[in-house]
C-alpha cells in the first residue's frame, strides 16, 4: 500500500495529527504492514488534502504551536474502498537478522550465539505482549482480530523455528565454515 492508502486507513478509525498518524504506523498492528516514514506521510496528507479526500483543522495547544488534525471525508472512504479492491501485492519480506545469518561464515561461533538468543528473546518478548494485549477490537471486529492471530502465529513460528534448528545451525557453521576468531 502507498503512503496516501495508509494515511487513508489511519483515519478511517478516527482524526489524527501527522504525528498521530506516524505514531500509529509505527504501532502493532499498522507496524506489520508497512514502513512509512514523516517524510512520506506529510506529503500524502497534502495530496489528500487537495484532492479532497480528507480534510485539516488547526487544533490549539498549550504553549505549543497548534497541531493540524485531518479527518477523511466521504470521497476519501470511498478512494479508501477502492484501494482496498485492488489486489495485494505479494508481500516482501526485509530483515537484517536474516541478513546476518546469511554471512554467518563472516561471524563467530559466539556473535551467532548472541545473535540468535537475542531474537528468540525478541520474539518472546513480542509473543507475551501480543497474548496480553488483546483490545476490544480484536475481539469485536474480526479484521484487527485475524491479523492480531496471524501476526501471533508468525512470531511463535520463528521462534519455534530458532528453538528447533539453532543447535544444529551453530554445529554445522562453528564445524567447517570460515568464522571468525573472537
Amino acid at each position: 500500500m502507498d503512503a496516501k492508502t495508509l494515511c487513508l486507513a489511519v483515519l478511517s478509525h478516527g482524526d489524527a495529527s501527522g504525528y498521530e498518524i506516524k505514531k500509529t504506523l509505527e504501532d502493532p498492528p499498522f507496524s506489520h504492514f508497512q514502513d512509512t516514514g514523516f517524510g512520506s506521510i506529510y506529503p500524502a496528507l497534502s495530496s489528500l488534502a487537495q484532492d479532497g479526500l480528507v480534510t485539516g483543522r488547526a487544533m490549539p495547544q498549550e504553549k505549543r504551536p497548534d497541531k493540524k488534525v485531518y479527518s477523511i471525508t466521504p470521497s476519501g472512504r470511498t478512494a479508501l474502498i477502492e484501494a482496498l479492491a485492488t489486489p495485494p501485492g505479494p508481500d516482501r519480506f526485509r530483515s537484517d537478522f536474516l541478513f546476518m545469518l546469511f554471512l554467518a561464515d563472516q561471524m563467530s561461533g559466539a556473535q551467532l550465539r548472541r545473535l540468535i538468543d537475542d531474537r528468540i528473546a525478541l520474539y518472546e518478548e513480542r509473543i507475551a505482549a501480543m497474548e496480553s494485549r488483546i483490545d476490544g477490537a480484536c475481539q469485536i471486529e474480526p479484521g484487527p482480530g485475524f491479523v492480531h492471530g496471524f501476526g501471533l502465529a508468525l512470531y511463535r513460528s520463528a521462534r519455534d523455528y530458532l528453538l528447533a534448528n539453532r543447535d544444529r545451525f551453530l554445529e554445522e557453521a562453528e564445524g567447517g565454515q570460515r568464522l571468525v576468531a573472537e
